[in-house]
């Protein structure tokens, strides 16, 4: 099975709560990942929040061009969404 996106929505500081289409929910922190000249505009939490969900690749993405990986997203590890930061 090819590993896409079917939801996204922020629900914190570099977090995000992915539907993925096996069934999996999970929030995960991307703030380790915003590495790079691609990924910087996305320590802004306003910015941050512009994530948009790319039906056609089945992934997030901003308006940028920043984007992830379904896969990768997929095997990062949940966090707790009342975990702290």
């Amino acid at each position: 099975m090819i590993v896409r996106i079917t939801h996204a929505s922020v629900v914190g500081p570099y977090r995000l709560e992915l539907r993925f289409n096996d069934g999996v929910t999970k929030t995960v922190d991307l703030e380790s990942l915003l590495v790079g000249p691609i990924f910087e505009p996305l320590r802004d939490a306003d910015y941050f929040a512009l994530v948009q969900l790319n039906r056609e690749c089945g992934t997030v993405t901003w308006p940028n061009g920043a984007d992830f990986a379904p896969e990768a997203l997929h095997e990062l590890d949940a966090v707790e969404q009342d975990q702290v930061i």
